[in-house]
């Protein structure tokens, strides 16, 4: 089975399992930018991967959602940034690049400046690591481990935070799918992943000192605090964070920038709809949560 992996350090607690204590055998792991694993899973050549939310709405029919797992945050994420030489406000009709690995946070920018800043920017491509010396953009979305890796320009806003505060929402940036003609033929092997990465998540909450450590070694040029970047990540998808999906999902729909979508599918419905026992979560996934409630709806009235 070929398993994608989002070569950022916010999907490692995910694969710390799988890579440092007990390989899984049958399972090829592919790691790549979250745009490079949305298009092999949309190529078929992917059978399960984390993929961009913003995908979603493209693979609807093809995929369904593992129900314990995300990649989240409520406000202040860090690794999805704007940086600009102007103020966010003076935006329209100037140069804005899109980093070209991934989906999800092109689609958060152009729906933050359009619905809350009135703004249009001209968008152009840049590469996962774009300068604002030299290269004609006044602005360049910057996401994962190359956001974590700058020199901060002289305006820097982080899409987590503008999104909560003008939403109340958390944003959900990633989702773990699975190829909904395989979820069957594949099912020990499903089950397999599915308990390393419950097992990674614990050996976070266990304290994490290894796993961070053995984070820093595979990704020594990122800057930021890891230890207080992963307390910042939220892991499990929770009603609270699909609730956020759908907002993302039914916003960008509304707006034109996505295929609207139906209600979202999950793999403990196939597996009861197709009689297959689904595994049980447990406290490792549960602890990394978000709750919805007054404390952060109550956000979006913050200025």
């Amino acid at each position: 089975m070929n398993l994608g992996y989002i070569d950022y350090l916010n999907c490692y607690p995910f694969y710390y399992h799988m890579f440092e204590i007990e390989p899984l055998p049958g399972v090829r792991v592919i790691p790549g930018y979250p745009s490079e694993l949305n298009r092999m899973m949309e190529k078929g050549e992917l059978d399960m991967s984390p993929i961009s939310a913003a995908t979603y709405a493209d693979l609807e029919e093809e995929i369904v959602l593992l129900p314990d797992f995300c990649l989240s945050s409520v406000g202040y994420v860090h690794s999805v940034i704007l940086s600009s030489n102007i103020p966010i406000e003076e935006l329209h009709g100037k140069k804005v690049g899109l980093s070209s690995a991934s989906q999800t946070s092109v689609v958060l920018l152009k729906m933050i400046l359009r619905k809350y800043y009135g703004i249009e920017p001209l968008y152009v491509s840049t590469p996962p690591n774009p300068s604002l010396k030299g290269q004609g953009i006044d602005a360049a979305l910057i996401i994962g481990n190359e956001a974590m890796m700058q020199e901060l320009s002289s305006y820097t806003y982080d899409l987590g935070d503008l999104w909560l505060r003008k939403t109340g929402y958390p944003v959900v940036f990633a989702v773990f799918a699975i190829r909904e003609s395989l979820a069957g033929t594949y099912f020990s092997m499903i089950k397999s992943v599915i308990d390393s990465y419950r097992k990674s998540l614990a050996c976070l909450d266990l304290g994490g000192e290894t796993l961070i450590r053995k984070a820093r070694e595979r990704y020594p040029s990122v800057r930021y605090n890891i230890d207080a970047y992963y307390r910042v990540l939220k892991y499990s998808f929770n009603p609270g964070l699909r609730g956020a999906f759908t907002f993302y999902l039914q916003s960008a729909g509304e707006m034109g920038l996505l295929k609207k979508v139906g209600a979202e599918n999950f793999l403990d419905k196939f597996w009861t709809a197709n009689g297959t026992c689904k595994p049980a979560r447990n406290d490792a996934v549960r602890k990394h949560g978000y709750t919805e409630g007054k404390d952060i709806r109550g956000a979006a009235d913050q200025p």
